[in-house]
């Protein structure tokens, strides 16, 4: 298992504050990485640092030549203009393998097979003419899952992607990223989610004020910051 991506003593700000401070931690190719923390303490900044979106104000990002092939899947949080794409489905999917050709807006038939590949997999082929914006919350991300799939190459980033969605759904999408998990995808989610993170995670990132927790997910539920997230009869039982 090859080492994807180190953190050393990265600081990042936001609006000249900083929310991040001193953070070391690493990311193995096949991890499954939960994010988690109060409101506030830099979890999105953080993802857009690790996207190469935002620089660090201090400390050092490394990323491998494995990582530097890749090609980052990354699901943002749910907006409200996103409901009003004026496109089908199919076109969303597609449209994530535009990062590979610069300014050529053609697709090629391995985007089209990848694409076909993805709607089958997260069951949107009976969609996939509908317009996006037709569609419930749950199909939506599916179908914006689907897009960063495609824009991938062995790496997902995930921003709270079942906000806002009910419990029901919450739970399919969960599985379908575990089981992404599983066929070797190395995911990366921010989650207020503690279920998700001691059902699925393999290794947690706890982010505080001027604080934060790294290491297994193990680990972490006999931590005292799970405190904050967990009754202690529910830590006993997870």
């Amino acid at each position: 298992m090859s080492r994807l991506l180190t953190l050393d003593k990265v600081s990042f700000a936001y609006d000249r504050r900083r929310v991040v401070r001193d953070l070391s931690f690493s990311i193995d190719e096949g991890d499954y990485l939960a994010i988690i923390g109060e409101n506030g303490s830099g979890k999105t900044t953080l993802l857009r640092g690790l996207l190469g979106l935002k620089e660090p104000v201090s400390g050092t990002i490394t990323r491998s030549e494995a990582l530097k092939a890749y090609r980052i899947g990354y699901l943002p949080q749910q907006i409200p203009e996103q409901k009003d794409f004026p496109a089908t489905v199919r076109e969303i999917v597609l449209s994530g393998r535009l990062n590979r050709h610069g300014f050529v807006s053609f697709y090629t038939k391995e985007d089209r097979r990848e694409a076909d590949r993805a709607m089958e997999r997260l069951a949107l082929e009976p969609l996939q003419k509908r317009s996006f914006r037709e569609l419930s919350g749950g199909q939506r991300q599916r179908v914006l899952l689907a897009r960063a799939m495609v824009a991938a190459s062995g790496l997902l980033l995930l921003d709270e992607p079942v906000a806002g969605l009910d419990p029901i759904v919450s739970h399919d999408f969960y599985r379908l990223i575990r089981e992404l998990n599983e066929d070797g995808v190395t995911i990366v989610m921010v989650s207020h989610d503690i279920h998700c993170v001691t059902k699925n995670s393999d290794h947690v990132l706890h982010l505080g004020y001027g604080h934060y927790y790294f290491g297994t997910t193990g680990d972490y539920m006999e931590s005292e910051l799970v405190a904050s997230y967990l009754p202690g009869e529910e830590r006993g039982h997870a």
